[in-house]
């Protein structure tokens, strides 16, 4: 089983779900606040990989649902910054174990990487915030 640190939003639905999975999958947790991390470019870059920038975001951010922010416009650099002045664009949650990172939260990405209980799990949307009103 896996140390996994995992940046969250305390009290958002889905990363409490998140990590109720990781947990019956029989990881340790080692749980922050995104929100008052202090990140840095170097540090909060790697979670990316080689996704599209505009993958990096979270997209029932405030900023981003009233069009102020539109990722698909951004350059990395400028988007990292923004994400550093505003954490609530990340997309969460920010999973590390040992020297792989990851954003978001893709089960079977998850699975096949540090490994879930995955006759247990209930296939639903774990990323989009239920309490966004569309």
């Amino acid at each position: 089983m896996a140390n996994v640190i995992f940046y969250e939003k305390p009290g958002c639905i889905n990363n409490t779900k998140q990590k109720k999975i990781l947990q019956n999958a029989g990881h340790t947790l080692d749980v922050h606040n995104l929100l008052t991390t202090s990140w840095t470019l170097e540090k909060l870059r790697p979670f990316f990989g080689d996704r599209l920038v505009q993958e990096w975001f979270n997209p029932t951010a405030p900023r981003i649902k009233s069009g102020e922010i539109i990722p698909r416009q951004l350059d990395e650099k400028t988007a990292l910054h923004l994400m550093i002045a505003d954490p609530l664009l990340i997309r969460r949650p920010l999973i590390q174990v040992k020297e792989v990172f990851q954003v978001g939260f893709d089960v079977e990405q998850i699975d096949s990487w540090i490994g879930l209980n995955s006759l247990s799990l209930e296939i639903e949307d774990l990323e989009t915030c239920p309490n966004t009103h569309k």
